[in-house]
């Protein structure tokens, strides 16, 4: 089916098709690198974006959108921006926030934050996932990207003479399973939180379990949205209705404990829409309607170190967080931009794109804002847990306190926005073309 000859002198495999992966993908080809994505699922990558493509033309029809979603922050969309994908996820569906309103439902604090605060016309943008992965494969088809599916990585080599082999299983539905090798001078894991590039590189992990299942699903609502990104801290976790294309559309992202995940999933409909209205204290009215509903458990994981010697990983493969604030897949992709952007640095110096040296300039460019936004995410869910009276007070009144202080509201506002801070290239403003 795909022969080994076809891909030799690769300068990088990317593992993993996802967000992140594609998008790394896309990031260090147009630095001029050549580049591969195999990933193990057996889909024809192409027309598994033309089918999700075509799923979202009727903006009515709540059974059409992902129940995966993610808030794109600015910086997360110059990126995609400078890789031309921008303007597909745009052509598709998109549902731009202006307002982001929290509230504690167990006392009187709540702080607003509006685009207008920061002379910016939003906060940022909630995506499906599935619009934004159709728009990446579709760019991917447009630059010839080669992407291979059912390539199963089962071996990976050390490095030897500048390039590290992968040896993956090739599956296909016309004969038997065979083995096929593959070398690069850097393997790039991006194959999501229970990453085989990095069990088979041997990197550790820091994780701990939040003890805490995130429902997600589609919901209608009685009232609009009004373009606001609505979250309840609760007792029991948070719970978020991010606004979609369609105004009396949300997704949410309902955090609880295991037990009342698990009593939430064994509702009927009706039940779920009065639990989650009751939940929700009726701000946008009654829930009435919800479709797709899915519940996976939240672990917080953060690689110990995300490089070696012709080997990095990004996005879920090294950190993942707490969903409360949308941030992860904003961290791959600014792991994907300043990877590009160091190999790009280090080829004009003469480096090798593989060396340890230069890879740890890309570690040190994101490990620390990683970990920081894995720390702010681990002290919000521990602050929201059930506390104490006095904290409780404390917490309510830190939170009207920081609503009307400007400057530090700005401050919160422009680091979760993505605007804070050393941004590469890509996560700038569209470049002069």
């Amino acid at each position: 089916m795909h022969s080994e000859q076809k891909y030799t002198d690769l300068d990088l495999i990317v593992v993993g098709a996802g967000m992140v992966g594609l998008t790394a993908a896309l990031a260090v080809q147009q630095y001029g690198f050549k580049v591969l994505v195999i990933d193990g699922r057996e889909d024809d990558f192409f027309a598994l974006a033309e089918n999700m493509s075509r799923s979202c033309s009727d903006l009515e029809n709540i059974d059409s959108y992902d129940n995966r979603v993610s808030a794109l922050t600015c910086a997360s969309e110059n990126i995609l921006d400078n890789l031309n994908v921008w303007s597909k996820i745009a052509a598709l569906r998109l549902s731009s926030y202006r307002h982001m309103q929290v509230w504690d439902g167990e006392g009187s604090g709540s702080v607003h934050f509006s685009g207008a605060q920061v002379q910016q016309q939003r906060l940022g943008h909630i995506v499906e996932n599935k619009i934004a992965l159709a728009a990446l494969l579709s760019t991917a088809k447009e630059c010839q990207l080669p992407i291979m599916g059912a390539a199963k990585v089962v071996a990976m080599s050390e490095p030897d003479n500048g390039l590290r082999q992968l040896t993956c299983r090739m599956s296909s539905d016309s004969g038997p399973t065979t083995e096929s090798v593959f070398s690069a001078r850097l393997i790039v894991g991006a194959d999501g939180a229970m990453s085989k590039i990095r069990q088979l590189a041997a990197i550790p992990l820091w994780q701990w379990d939040y003890g805490h299942h995130a429902i997600v699903a589609t919901v209608s609502t009685e009232r609009e949205h009004q373009s606001t990104a609505w979250q309840r801290f609760t007792n029991d976790g948070p719970l978020a209705f991010l606004p979609l294309a369609n105004r009396h559309l949300c997704s949410i992202v309902w955090s609880t404990s295991v037990a009342h995940a698990s009593s939430l999933m064994a509702m009927d409909e009706q039940q779920f829409c009065s639990a989650l209205t009751r939940e929700f204290e009726q701000r946008l009215g009654t829930v009435t309607k919800v479709c797709q509903r899915a519940v996976f458990p939240l672990r917080q994981r953060h690689a110990k170190h995300y490089v070696q010697q012709g080997l990095a990983l990004i996005g879920d493969a090294c950190h993942t967080i707490h969903p409360l604030a949308g941030q992860g897949v904003n961290l791959g992709l600014l792991d994907a931009a300043v990877l590009a952007e160091t190999l790009d640095r280090g080829r004009q110096r003469g480096q090798s794109i593989g060396s340890e040296a230069l890879l740890k300039q890309f570690q040190r460019a994101r490990h620390l804002d990683n970990l920081k936004m894995s720390a702010a995410m681990q002290a919000f869910k521990w602050l929201f847990d059930p506390q104490p009276a006095p904290l409780i007070i404390a917490r309510n009144l830190g939170m009207n306190l920081l609503d009307k202080t400007q400057p530090l509201k700005q401050h919160v506002m422009q680091q979760a926005m993505g605007l804070s801070g050393e941004l590469p290239q890509l996560a700038r403003q569209k470049l002069a073309q």
